[in-house]
């Protein structure tokens, strides 16, 4: 039986398989990925974003102990895309560690997967593992990422439902709102709020989404959590049902999806042209262009234009 027939059926060892032949970049691996497209396109893909040490792995935890208690029969996906160790080019396994008690819940299945220094916190693969994960039959997929500053909103490009995690004591309590996080936010969480600062953390907050748009459709609800005690852990899971309410009576459930197919496809059609024209270009021609550059004798738009007549020659 073919790799991709046993994650359809939800073959554990399957999944984790297939994802580790995408991660390692193998040749093969795309006629699977090709065969279970059809198959997907049914998760709801929520992404946790937000600074490092705000309490995104405990909040995911505890959100997906309280779906799986809520509705035992829906299956729930985490991928928490880890920074890459220096060592050996992996992930730094943490977040399984901390959620070793959900790894052993048959309906829920939890992946660490190495940025590899990819921007926004977003592993190359993670796409590719989130359609191996919908095609696999799990109906939310949480993406947690590195929480690594500004480039964290490209995960609005990923997921359905983009949750930012904020916590009081965090430095400069606008600073997410600087980087740009907050403007692709569409459910805040300020978790942490039995710590110090969370009052002065809160009011800057709502200071923010007072400046959202009045006709805006959705205004992103801001809820405080305590998340390792479980306080407010429902307000959050009923914030996700209503925006995936809001999404598909809206009509912006099928245009986030337009969206995100769109960019996959630029991204493949890149790739597919890169690696064309990589295996086409005569030896030591890039190497040449490159030290011309480094010389100063060439710009790097010049440099670029005779790299890519190259390629225009090979099509003539």
């Amino acid at each position: 039986m073919e790799l991709h027939d046993l994650v359809l059926q939800g073959d554990r060892r399957a999944i984790a398989r297939l994802i580790t032949l995408v991660e390692n970049g193998d040749p093969g691996v795309q006629s699977s990925l090709d065969a279970l497209f059809p198959h997907s396109g049914q998760a709801h893909l929520i992404g946790v974003t937000g600074s490092s040490g705000s309490g995104k792995s405990s909040l995911v935890n505890q959100l997906v102990y309280y779906l799986r208690r809520e509705e035992p029969s829906r299956r729930i996906a985490v991928l928490a895309v880890d920074p890459t160790s220096p060592f050996s080019g992996g992930a730094l396994l943490g977040d399984r560690i901390r959620m070793r008690e959900l790894a052993e819940d048959e309906g829920v299945y939890i992946r660490s997967m190495a940025s590899r220094g990819a921007l926004g916190g977003i592993a190359r693969a993670a796409s590719s593992a989130v359609q191996i994960l919908d095609a696999a039959g799990y109906e939310m997929i949480f993406i947690e990422t590195v929480g690594a500053g500004q480039s964290e909103v490209e995960i609005a490009s990923l997921a359905h439902t983009v949750i930012v995690v904020d916590a009081p004591g965090m430095g400069d309590d606008i600073q997410a709102i600087k980087a740009g996080i907050l403007e692709i936010a569409d459910i805040i969480v300020l978790n942490k709020a039995d710590k110090p600062g969370i009052e002065a953390a809160e009011r800057a907050l709502r200071a923010m989404l007072m400046l959202v748009e009045p006709n805006q459709e959705w205004i992103p609800e801001l809820i405080l959590t305590v998340a390792v005690e479980q306080k407010g852990i429902a307000g959050v899971a009923r914030a996700i049902a209503d925006h995936k309410r809001y999404l598909t009576r809206s009509g912006k459930w099928d245009q986030k999806v337009a969206e995100r197919l769109k960019k996959e496809l630029d991204n493949q059609i890149q790739t597919i042209l890169w690696q064309e024209w990589k295996n086409r270009l005569e030896p030591g021609y890039f190497q040449g262009v490159f030290d011309r550059l480094v010389k100063r004798q060439l710009s790097p738009n010049q440099a670029a234009r005779s790299l890519i007549s190259q390629f225009m020659k090979w099509n003539e």
